[in-house]
C-alpha cells in the first residue's frame, strides 16, 4: 500500500516540485497540497495522510501551529509531519520537535533524501537529517537551558538512559547497537521500551528529552 502524503508550503514552485518527486515514486501517493497552515490542517483532518511534509512559516496559520493541533488530535495519531526548512540553524527546529514533529529536512535537500525523509517517517521513525540535526538540537538546548520541565530519567533502566543517550546524539538502531555490541532488534526494544515509560509521541521527542536531561555526551 502506497504511503499516503500531503504537503504543505506557501510557495508553489515547492509544492509543485515536491508533488513531482511524490507522484513519480510507485510507493508513495500525494493526496493533497495546502499553501497555508489552516488549509494543511483541514486536508489532514479530512484526508487523514500517512505523512506530511509541512513548511513552518505560512500565512493564515504557520506550520508549528498547525502541527500542535495535529499532535493533539488523537484521530491524527498516525500522522507524521516532517518540517520543512529553509536553513540547516532554522530557529523554528527545536520547537518544532518539541511539538511533535518527526523530523526534519532542508529544502534544498537531494531528492532522493526527501523521499527518504518521507518513507522514514512513515515507518514510524525519525527523521533528524544526520548533516545538520546534532548541531541544531544542541545548540538550542544549549542557548535555552530552561526551555521545558526536566525530564525524569528516574522510570529507565541503566541501559535504556543509555540508549536514549545514543539516540540523543542521533544514532539509529543499527548504531545504536553496534556501539553497545546488540542487535538492532535489542536497540529497538529498549528505545520503544524507553519512549513509552517518558510519554514520548515518537523518536524524534525522545532526543529532545535526551538533551534536557543532559543524557548526551
Amino acid at each position: 500500500m502506497a504511503v499516503r502524503v500531503v504537503v504543505a508550503d506557501d510557495q508553489a514552485l515547492v509544492r509543485m516540485g515536491l508533488g513531482v518527486l511524490i507522484e513519480a515514486e510507485e510507493d508513495l501517493e500525494l493526496v493533497g497540497e495546502a499553501a497555508d497552515g489552516a488549509a494543511a490542517l483541514a486536508l489532514v483532518r479530512e484526508a487523514v495522510p500517512d505523512v506530511v511534509l509541512m513548511d513552518v512559516r505560512m500565512p493564515v496559520m504557520d506550520g508549528l501551529a498547525a502541527l500542535r493541533e495535529i499532535s493533539a488530535d488523537a484521530a491524527l495519531a498516525g500522522v507524521r509531519v516532517v518540517v520543512l526548512t529553509t536553513f540547516e540553524l532554522d530557529e523554528y527546529v527545536f520547537e518544532a520537535l518539541r511539538a511533535g514533529a518527526a523530523g526534519f529536512v532542508v529544502k534544498d535537500a537531494d531528492p532522493g533524501e526527501l523521499l527518504e525523509a518521507v518513507r522514514v517517517a512513515a515507518r514510524g521513525e525519525a527523521l533528524l537529517s544526520p548533516s545538520v540535526t546534532r548541531r541544531v538540537v544542541a545548540a538550542f538546548t544549549s542557548s535555552r537551558p530552561a526551555v521545558g520541565p526536566v525530564v525524569d530519567v528516574g522510570v529507565l533502566t541503566e541501559r535504556e538512559r543509555e540508549v536514549v543517550g545514543l539516540v540523543g546524539e542521533g544514532l539509529s538502531n543499527e548504531e545504536i547497537g553496534a556501539r553497545l555490541v546488540v542487535s538492532p532488534a535489542t536497540a529497538r526494544t529498549h528505545v520503544s521500551r524507553a519512549m513509552v515509560k517518558l510519554g514520548a509521541r515518537d523518536r524524534a521527542q525522545l532526543v529532545v528529552f535526551a538533551f534536557r536531561a543532559g543524557l548526551v555526551r
